[in-house]
């Protein structure tokens, strides 16, 4: 039997919207219907990407049909192309973090597939649930690598749901490298997939030590669920550091004891 997507008025008009130009963004949005909130609109976004209508980016979406336009590039593809710059500057600050001879979780995500780049063919035991840092980390054949398994969400290339929680209880981590989809101070560290809040959630109760991989980009963003809040890890590496501090927010990281990289 298909199964029916319900989408509400106002999704639908996203959808018109994003039909006619390929690519909305949050003000727009904001300024056509003002009478919801922009975490709502946020909302809508998710939403509109679990079902697969689009894939959402640093202050709006872009229609999955644009990418086919433009030669079958799929979301994270697109993904990884975003603050380029930025991440491989992440990535470089990381890479004296990852010891040989610990267990190492590395998650998800193009800043930290840019550190897998980075790491030489060394004593190095792996565990990741992303299914292009296993591929790339089996082509050297001193580097361990363990893969949970799990559903794989294409967005991302990431194993997670119940399967991976369950093989994830039975492994110790030493060394976390997380990333995330967005960060405030009020919502913490957020993503849209409800599986991969729960696999990260998890993978930050294991570990020993957990470093948070983000730039700058992704501040003052949330998305739908928080799986960990400031006082859960306890190195966060950006490419500028003065970007994640103005104001009262240095503060906090300090009270949260909190060490930025």
């Amino acid at each position: 039997m298909e199964r029916v997507i319900v989408l509400n008025d106002r999704q639908k008009q996203i959808l018109d919207l994003l039909n006619l130009t390929g690519e909305i963004h949050l003000k727009s949005l904001s300024e056509q219907f003002p009478e919801f909130s922009v975490m709502t609109l946020r909302r809508d976004l998710s939403y509109l990407e679990g079902k697969g209508y689009l894939v959402r980016t640093h202050g709006g979406a872009v229609s999955r049909d644009k990418f086919k336009r433009e030669g079958e590039e799929d979301a994270y593809s697109m993904r990884s192309k975003e603050n380029k710059e930025a991440k491989a500057v992440i990535a470089h600050k990381a890479v004296p973090f990852v010891e040989k001879g610990r267990a190492v979780y590395l998650d998800a995500g193009s800043t930290i597939m840019q550190l897998v780049t980075l790491l030489n063919d060394d004593g190095y035991t792996i565990i990741t649930s992303a299914v292009n840092t296993a591929l790339e980390l089996v082509k050297r054949p001193h580097i361990s690598v363990f893969i949970p398994g799990g559903i794989v969400n294409a967005n991302t290339l990431s194993c997670s749901g119940p399967s991976s929680l369950d093989v994830l209880s039975q492994v110790n981590i030493d060394l976390a490298f997380m990333s995330a989809s967005g960060f405030s101070i009020d919502r913490g560290f957020t993503v849209s997939n409800m599986n991969e809040c729960a696999l990260k959630r998890t993978v930050i109760q294991k570990a020993n030590k957990v470093f948070l991989l983000m730039d700058t980009g992704k501040f003052n963003k949330d998305l739908a669920f928080t799986f960990a809040g400031l006082e859960d890890i306890d190195y966060l590496i950006s490419e500028d550091q003065a970007k994640l501090t103005k104001g009262e927010t240095e503060k906090i990281f300090l009270e949260k004891k909190v060490i930025l990289i």
